[in-house]
C-alpha cells in the first residue's frame, strides 16, 4: 500500500447556526486504502465528507490532494480531482430512467450522447459488480436497494481515485453486502481509496484498513483494524462501553389487529409486484418481513397505508375493511407509518419541527381554540408546549422547535417521525427500515421504542433488510420473494443462513403451509 496520502484534511472547522459541527478535525487517506468513518448522528461524519465533496465550505482548515492545497467549491471541483460520493439520501431524478441517470453528468456524454457506448460500458461494469441494472425503468419505480446500486454504478463510471460511501449497506441483504465488500476489495487492489461511513461495527471490522472515530464534531480516535474490537469502538463513539442491549417483554393477545388476505398489487407499469399475499399481525406482536429489496415489500406497506391501489384481496384493521379507504380514514382508525425514505416521505424538510409534529393532526380539539362557532383556530401556545414535551421525551437534538426539519441529522429526523406517529396512539404501526443509516445510540433508541410499543399492545409490521434487527425484534418472521410470501417462521426455528435461501428464491414453503403457520402462530 502506498504510504503517500492522496487526500489530507487539516484543521477542518465548520459551524452551523447554534451548532459547532466540526472542531479542528484532521483526516487523511492513502492510495488503495479503505478508511471507515464512525460516529453517532450529529458527530460530523457526513459534514466532513460533504466538505471534501464540495457541498459545504469549511470555515477553517485546508484540503490537500497529492500534497498540493486545493480549493473545492462544488462537487464538480471534487469530481475533477477524482473524488466521488454516494450519499445516504439518493441523488437521482425520479422521472428519468436508470440509463438517463447514469449518463447525466458523467464522462459518457461528449459532444453528442452515444447511448450504445453508454449501454455497453454500464453493462460491462454491472457484470463486474454482479448487480442487475434495469436500464429502462424509471427511478421512481425502483426500491431503495435498487436505487443504491444505481448510485454506486454512477460514481464508478467517473473512474474515481477516492470513493466516499455514506452508509452503503443500509438497504442491502447479507449476501448483497458480501458482494459489495468483494467489490470494494477489488477497487482497493486497483488503487482506489474508499471512505466507508457506517454505524455497523461488524462491517467496519471486516472491511476497513483503518478506523477514524468522530464524537460531537471532534476526532476522538484512530485505530488500525487489527488493533480494534467492537467494545473499543463503541466506547470511542458514545463515550462509554456499550453495545445494544434491549428490554423485550413477551406479551400475548389473541386479537388479530391487522389481516392482509390474498392481496395482489400491480406496479405503475402493470407488473404484478405482490401476488396473493396473506399475513396477520396480532395485538402486542411484531411481525418482521425479511427479503431482498425490490421483492414487493414497499408495495405491500404502501397498500396497507393507502398510498397504493389494490388489484385484489382485502386489508382489515380489527374488524374494519380499509382496503379502499383514503389515508385520512386509515389514520383515524389507527394506522401509523414510518416510511423507509424518511427525509423524502416522513417529513416536510422546509417545515419546522412544530409544523411536522402537527401534520394530519391540526383538526384535533387539543390543538384548537373555539372562538367562533363552526371555526377552529390553532392554539399555538398549546401546540408549542406539546412539541417541546415531545422534543424532550424523544430526545430530539435541536436548538429550538422552530428549526427546519431538513436541518436535523438522520437520527433526529427519525425521532421526530417516531414522536409524531407513536403519539397518535396507533393500533397498528408499519415500520419500514426504521434504523437504516442510524448509529448505535439512535438504533438502540428506535428499537427499544418499538419494543415498548409492542408491550403496550400495539401490533407492528416491521420491514427491514437488517437480519439482526428482524431476529432481535420479531415474534414471527415472514419472507418475501418475487412478490410472494415464501416462508413463515418463529425466529428460533430458522438460522440466518437458511432464511437467506428463502430470500434469494432457492427455498420456498408451499402456500398451504404458509397459511397453516399464520393460523398456528
Amino acid at each position: 500500500m502506498n504510504s503517500k496520502y492522496i487526500v489530507e484534511m487539516r484543521g477542518i472547522t465548520k459551524r452551523f447556526p447554534g451548532v459547532l459541527a466540526l472542531d479542528n478535525v484532521d483526516f487523511n487517506i492513502c492510495s488503495g486504502e479503505i478508511v471507515a468513518l464512525l460516529g453517532e448522528n450529529g458527530a460530523g461524519k457526513t459534514t466532513l465528507m460533504n466538505i471534501l465533496y464540495g457541498l459545504y465550505t469549511a470555515d477553517k482548515g485546508i484540503i490537500l490532494v497529492d500534497g498540493r492545497e486545493v480549493s473545492i467549491r462544488s462537487p464538480r471541483d471534487a469530481i475533477n480531482l477524482g473524488i466521488n460520493m454516494v450519499h445516504q439520501q439518493f441523488m437521482l431524478i425520479d422521472e428519468f430512467t436508470v440509463l438517463e441517470n447514469l449518463v447525466l453528468g458523467s464522462r459518457l456524454i461528449g459532444a453528442s450522447l452515444d447511448y450504445r457506448k453508454a449501454i455497453d460500458e454500464v453493462g460491462k461494469l454491472a457484470k463486474e459488480l454482479g448487480f442487475e441494472v434495469p436500464l429502462y425503468r424509471r427511478i421512481k419505480e425502483l426500491s431503495a436497494g435498487e436505487k443504491q446500486r444505481v448510485e454506486i454504478i454512477k460514481a464508478l463510471l467517473r473512474k474515481p481515485r477516492l470513493l466516499i460511501l455514506d452508509e452503503p449497506t443500509s438497504v442491502l441483504t447479507p449476501h448483497e453486502t458480501r458482494e459489495l465488500f468483494n467489490l470494494l476489495r477489488k477497487l482497493r487492489e486497483m488503487g482506489i481509496s474508499i471512505v466507508f461511513i457506517s454505524h455497523k461495527l461488524n462491517e467496519v471490522m471486516e472491511i476497513a484498513d483503518r478506523i477514524v472515530v468522530l464524537r460531537r464534531g471532534r476526532k476522538v480516535g484512530e485505530v488500525l483494524r487489527d488493533e480494534a474490537n467492537p467494545i473499543i469502538l463503541a466506547k470511542m463513539m458514545v463515550g462509554k462501553e456499550t453495545l445494544i442491549s434491549l428490554s423485550k417483554k413477551d406479551v400475548k393477545y389473541p386479537d388479530v389487529i391487522l389481516l392482509v388476505e390474498d392481496l395482489s398489487i400491480r406496479s405503475e407499469d402493470g407488473r404484478l409486484v405482490v401476488k396473493n399475499a396473506t399475513l396477520r399481525v396480532k395485538k402486542g406482536e411484531i411481525v418482521g418481513i425479511a427479503g431482498v429489496a425490490g421483492n414487493g415489500q414497499r408495495e405491500l406497506t404502501e397498500a396497507i397505508y393507502g398510498l397504493r391501489k389494490v388489484s385484489s384481496g382485502r386489508i382489515l384493521v380489527g374488524n374494519t375493511d380499509v382496503t379502499h379507504m383514503p389515508i385520512r380514514r386509515r389514520l383515524e382508525i389507527g394506522i401509523s407509518y414510518i416510511p423507509q425514505e424518511r427525509v423524502r416521505y416522513g417529513v416536510i424538510r422546509s417545515f419546522s419541527i412544530l409544523e411536522n409534529i402537527l401534520l394530519d393532526r391540526f383538526e384535533e380539539n387539543m390543538f384548537s381554540i373555539k372562538r367562533v362557532p363552526l371555526l377552529k383556530l390553532l392554539d399555538y401556545n398549546s401546540i408549542s408546549k406539546y412539541t417541546e414535551e415531545l422534543v424532550r421525551r424523544y430526545e430530539i437534538v435541536t436548538p429550538h422547535i422552530r428549526e427546519r426539519a431538513g436541518a436535523l441529522s438522520g437520527g433526529n429526523i427519525q425521532r421526530l417521525i417516531l414522536a409524531r406517529e407513536l403519539e397518535r396512539l396507533p393500533k397498528i404501526l408499519i415500520a419500514e427500515e426504521p434504523t437504516a443509516g442510524l448509529d448505535i445510540k439512535a438504533t438502540e433508541y428506535v428499537r427499544q421504542k418499538l419494543l415498548d410499543l409492542k408491550a403496550s399492545g400495539v401490533g407492528i409490521l416491521l420491514i427491514s433488510s437488517d437480519l439482526t434487527e428482524i431476529f432481535q425484534l420479531s415474534d414471527v418472521i415472514a419472507v418475501m420473494y418475487g412478490g410472494e410470501i415464501v416462508g413463515v417462521f418463529k425466529p428460533e426455528e430458522i438460522s440466518y443462513e437458511d432464511i437467506g435461501l428463502y430470500m434469494t428464491g432457492v427455498s420456498k414453503m408451499p402456500r398451504d403451509e404458509v397459511l397453516r403457520r399464520w393460523e398456528l402462530y
